[in-house]
């Protein structure tokens, strides 16, 4: 606080920016909030804070769960009524009226960008669902995400293929900040296809009529379109780590090769690693693409499995320095690494 009814501005910000991005309530800054209110009860910083969060037009027109808007709005009366200072009507009528809506299996999640930017994503409610874990945003896709927009010149005018691609964050918000030329999704899972497609396009950007069956020929086609920062080109390709061909990979003559989260089970490692070793046939006549690999370390033995297939397969591999940028809220710091991995 700087005065009386005046809201510290950074306080607001970062319940706006924890808030658009739907993470769990243990996230927000709820004893600083406590102290500033009971310092100086009044209305203002309660307003302030509404209309950055529940209130916010991105959330208005993208609202996380309904569930989460409640249980926010039912922990901000408390930390109010535990002042003793006069209702605010605002809070409870925008509570009142999100009792009365219905709960869905779908919400929207709303990252702010450095740029001003934001990138919004329909997402499941639930972690697992439609037989897979794919419909959610997990952390080290916003670890990625922040270490890409630190490190831009690595995918500024490049064509980057990003494997297990999931509902699109890391790619919109790379496509968003990096400047890449060209941009291919993937991922093997019908449901998370369609959902990837669908924020795709709820990020504002239009997807070349393109998939890796014949991308090929049309790709090559527009090699000599002019592309710029607001306008890479965007496709989306099913592709499956243990059937995919030298030819089709090929194809999509990737630049830099990005994935976040794919290592948890020994079997998608393993296809992991052969469709890496397809992807190292470019030696023969062009530089290899750059590969990129961020996961959460849940199982240390998971972990050392993937770095001794690696070896095997002489696949070189080092541990790229943690970033110093922070710009996504994370539930629980988590123990996220990034390999640079050299095919």
């Amino acid at each position: 606080w700087s005065g009386a009814g005046m809201a510290r501005p950074e306080l607001g910000l970062r319940f706006q920016r924890c808030f658009l991005a739907a993470r769990q309530l243990r996230s927000f800054p709820w004893p600083e909030l406590e102290q500033n209110l009971r310092a100086a009860p009044g209305s203002s910083l309660l307003v302030d804070i509404l209309h950055k969060t529940v209130l916010h037009p991105l959330c208005v027109k993208y609202p996380p769960s309904t569930k989460y808007r409640r249980c926010f709005l039912t922990e901000l009366i408390k930390k109010h009524e535990s002042t003793a200072a006069e209702p605010v009507d605002e809070l409870y009528d925008t509570l009142a009226g999100i009792l009365n809506e219905e709960e869905s299996t779908r919400c929207y999640k709303n990252y702010l960008l450095p740029t001003g930017e934001s990138v919004t994503l329909s997402e499941s409610v639930a972690i697992i669902s439609g037989g897979t874990t794919g419909l959610v945003t997990w952390d080290a896709a916003l670890h990625l995400a922040e270490w890409a927009i630190e490190n831009s010149a690595v995918f500024s005018n490049r064509t980057v293929l990003e494997l297990g691609s999931g509902i699109g964050f890391t790619g919109i918000a790379i496509c968003k900040t990096c400047g890449p030329k060209a941009y291919i999704f993937s991922d093997n899972h019908r449901c998370v296809l369609k959902q990837l497609t669908e924020n795709i396009r709820l990020n504002g950007f239009v997807l070349e009529p393109e998939t890796i069956h014949h991308s090929q020929t049309e790709s090559q086609g527009r090699e000599a379109e002019a592309m710029n920062y607001q306008n890479p080109k965007l496709t989306v390709a099913e592709l499956d780590w243990g059937s995919v061909t030298e030819n089709q990979l090929l194809a999509l003559q990737p630049d830099v090769v990005i994935a976040a989260d794919v290592i948890y089970d020994p079997e998608l490692i393993l296809a992991l690693i052969g469709m890496l070793q397809k992807l190292s046939t470019f030696r023969a006549n062009r530089k290899p693409p750059k590969v990129y690999i961020a996961f959460t370390i849940r199982n240390p033995d998971t972990y050392h499995l993937f770095q001794a297939e690696l070896d095997k397969v002489g696949i070189g591999w080092q541990i790229i320095p943690a970033h110093s940028n922070s710009i996504f809220p994370y539930d629980v710091q988590p123990n996220v690494t990034i390999l640079q991995l050299f095919i």
